[in-house]
């Protein structure tokens, strides 16, 4: 069994994560380009800054975490998880390159970007949960929770240079050159799958191939409160509460009558909050629930901050501390569910973790779409703090009936 080291950055110490975090890095500044560019097509080109458009899109693009979850979790436990993930990063590469082409050309029409949101969701629907414990084999057991947060680190550093890029580019040259920036990004996370030395993986437990392998994980995460309490949080939060490209698209263009870099330089100023608290969680040795408990107070507070914000500066600030606690609160449950869930159950569990926080998306985006066309952003940032508030509670309940437990288990002890 290997020994963990210590300190913030410590599995950067294997060849193999290095690659894959290099990789990485520079596909999730792709990402961001790209998910700043759609937000903005939809908003501005393609409807008359419609609000309810972008939570369509993002329905599109996170329901087949959910509808999928029968077959993503299946894959990620018991497929190749290098070459599944090889398969689905070049799938999202030729969907953002051939979207690019569609809207370089002048082309694009919002029914191209619903189908192809879809269809980008479907591979990150699989990609997603074995990326996830794919981190297992870079770095053992030992490591895995730091390595979880680096990754949410380098994801969310990445996030602070996506959306700035993406202005500029928006800005100089056009939308549909994001696109293609993203499309191209994908080689380096290609390149770092193919340069891994397989000698020095880390093997995990594979699942038996068997029948009602799914349903199995369902009865495996309903045998166990903690995993439910969080994944009802998950829930809350995921569905009402990380909504963000609605929440910074229309308070910056309807409240705060931004143009384009403004719009960028709002979400590249969160991902400093959210750096923050993914490097937070790197730097805490075990991961627990009174810090999701934490993350979930701090995210209400963030969008009640947010939605009350006089002015473009105080509502960046409040987009801070949004990110520290939206990170704070995410990284906790990636690291509870893994080092808590037996490795040959990791990859159905994930997925359900996936499916609960992004399958919510289909119902909560077109919600709070609908409440910032009818009622305004300020309001659908109050729809988000109220789901944080509602985690916090949920949270609280778990902790009191465990100490209750646990005071139980002591007496009949003695």
């Amino acid at each position: 069994m290997s020994v963990p080291a210590t300190g913030m950055f410590r599995s950067l110490r294997g060849y193999n994560y290095r690659v894959w975090v290099g990789g990485a890095f520079v596909s999730n500044i792709g990402t961001w380009v790209q998910r700043t560019a759609q937000d903005w097509l939809v908003l501005t080109v393609l409807t008359q800054h419609s609000a309810a458009a972008v939570g369509l899109v993002m329905a599109l693009q996170f329901g087949p975490q959910f509808l999928l979850l029968p077959w993503t979790g299946f894959a990620a436990d018991h497929l190749d998880q290098r070459k599944l993930l090889i398969a689905t990063q070049a799938a999202m590469g030729v969907l953002a390159l051939a979207l690019g082409v569609l809207t370089v050309s002048g082309r694009v029409q919002l029914w191209h970007v619903y189908g192809f949101a879809f269809l980008f969701g479907s591979a990150a629907a699989f990609d997603a949960p074995v990326r996830q414990v794919f981190v297992a084999q870079l770095v053992g057991d030992a490591d895995l929770g730091n390595a979880v947060a680096l990754n949410s680190t380098s994801f969310n550093a990445a996030r602070m240079i996506g959306p700035a890029i993406a202005g500029l580019v928006i800005a100089a040259i056009g939308t549909g050159w994001a696109f293609l920036i993203n499309g191209a990004s994908f080689v380096a996370v290609l390149v770092s799958l193919l340069s891994l030395r397989a000698r020095e993986l880390h093997p995990q437990p594979r699942a038996r191939r068997t029948t009602g392998s799914f349903t199995e994980g369902f009865r495996y995460v309903w045998a166990r409160g903690d995993l439910k309490a969080i994944l009802i949080m998950l829930f809350l939060i995921g569905t009402f509460g990380l909504n963000f490209p609605i929440f910074i698209s229309t308070m910056a263009v309807s409240v705060f009558h931004a143009d384009a870099r403004g719009y960028g330089l709002l979400s590249s100023i969160m991902a400093i909050g959210t750096v923050s608290g993914a490097l937070l969680s790197a730097g805490r040795e075990q991961p627990g629930f009174p810090a999701l408990l934490v993350g979930a107070c701090l995210f209400g507070i963030g969008c009640a901050l947010a939605a009350i914000a006089p002015g473009y500066w105080f509502f960046a600030a409040a987009l801070v501390l949004i990110g520290v606690a939206a990170l704070t609160f995410t990284n906790t449950t990636n690291s509870l569910m893994q080092l808590s869930t037996e490795p040959n159950m990791r990859g159905r569990v994930m997925a359900l973790r996936i499916g609960v926080a992004m399958g919510g998306t289909p119902i909560g985006a077109p919600i709070v779409g609908w409440v910032a066309d009818h009622m305004g952003p300020r309001w659908a940032l109050g729809v988000g703090a109220a789901s944080g508030f509602a985690a916090a509670i949920v949270a609280l309940v778990f902790l009191e009936k465990s100490r209750h437990w646990r005071q139980a288990s002591d007496r009949r002890a003695d």
